[in-house]
């Protein structure tokens, strides 16, 4: 087994016991296993020779991770400035690596209206400190969410989760009806969403230098 391959082994595995801790209401197991999600994906990206923009997202999604362990209105802002922070990084990730996809404009349309409406509705029901920086925040992470698809499928799919999951946190500030275990499907969203954008932005990204130089060497002794 590669190091990459064991990291991502270890990623998925410590994603499943935090959510069977979630679905079992081992509240102490999630506060310590919550954390060490991000640092051994990044050390899968690190492994993988991710670029350091990657590093970067995951490094600002950790700190807002673990910000909001903590039950206070500052460590929510503050998290919530980490994720943006994140955002940014991955909105140039997308612009460096990615590539205008077809019906990119109906696209568009589809994650417009959906910030328009999601915010729309839940304006009245946010907690008035809140309403400007969750909208503010809601338009960087449509327009992430939005610009993953130039990576492909896999990252498009990763940056809807991460607005799904998002949601799932904005529905619970408004007070409004959850689902069962709501924290177990915003963490699954979650990890399933930076996984696929990590993974997304690392089959998008060109071949490293040196491998481009080898397979030169080669095709200039290969006789034609």
């Amino acid at each position: 087994m590669t190091l990459p391959v064991a990291l991502r082994t270890g990623f998925l595995a410590v994603c499943a016991a935090d959510l069977v801790a979630l679905l079992a209401g081992a509240h102490t197991v999630h506060v310590v296993l919550k954390p060490l999600l991000i640092p051994v994906l990044l050390a899968y990206v690190v492994a993988r020779g991710g670029p350091r923009l990657l590093w970067g997202a995951l490094l600002f999604g950790w700190g807002g991770d673990v910000l909001l362990l903590f039950d206070a209105d500052a460590a929510f802002l503050a998290g919530m400035g980490c994720f943006a922070a994140g955002h940014v990084c991955y909105l140039l990730l997308f612009k460096q690596h990615g590539t205008a996809r077809a019906r990119s404009g109906l696209l568009a349309a589809g994650y417009g209206v959906v910030l328009a409406g999601t915010v729309v509705a839940l304006w009245p029901d946010l907690p008035a400190g809140l309403r400007g920086p969750v909208a503010g925040y809601s338009l960087l992470l449509t327009a992430m969410a939005y610009g993953a698809s130039r990576l492909g499928a896999t990252a498009g799919v990763g940056g809807a989760l991460f607005l799904l999951s998002d949601s799932l946190i904005a529905m619970g500030l408004a007070d409004w009806p959850a689902l069962p275990r709501p924290d177990f499907w915003i963490m699954l969203t979650y990890v399933a969403a930076q996984f696929l954008l990590a993974q997304g932005v690392l089959d998008a990204r060109p071949a490293p230098r040196a491998a481009y130089r080898e397979e030169s060497a080669v095709t200039r002794r290969t006789p034609h």
